[in-house]
């Protein structure tokens, strides 16, 4: 459950803006805030059921929109790509015991590749 949560939290980052006001409240909420369904709707002045389905419909505008994207499985490959160039920078670096230019290099490649990342 918490991976699904931590996955969903990644969609509403990079697609909450194609969500409604309500839509992206509520989801935030329930998600990010952890309430339950029963706390936002006693807050919203709405059934649980309103709650849950003002939510389920977000999630479902989330998960299409990267069905038909694919952007955060881009996004989430190129950080893993990103992860091992760094990793073989730092292999280098040892490799070279720290001195000379290549060493610089893979120093300085070492710490581009970690900028992108962050």
């Amino acid at each position: 459950m918490e991976n699904d949560t931590l996955h969903m939290t990644m969609l509403f980052d990079f697609f909450g803006d194609l969500l409604t006001e309500k839509q992206r409240e509520y989801f935030d909420l329930y998600h990010n805030e952890d309430h339950s369904l029963s706390e936002i709707a006693e807050k919203a002045g709405i059934t649980r059921q309103g709650v849950y389905d003002i939510i389920t419909r977000a999630e479902k505008t989330l998960t299409e929109t990267e069905q038909k994207t694919g952007v955060v499985q881009k996004w989430l490959d190129t950080q893993a790509e990103l992860q091992k160039a760094e990793a073989i920078a730092q292999k280098i670096l040892r490799l070279t015991s720290g001195k000379g230019e290549t060493a610089e290099m893979a120093q300085k490649l070492a710490h581009i590749l970690s900028d992108i990342r962050d």
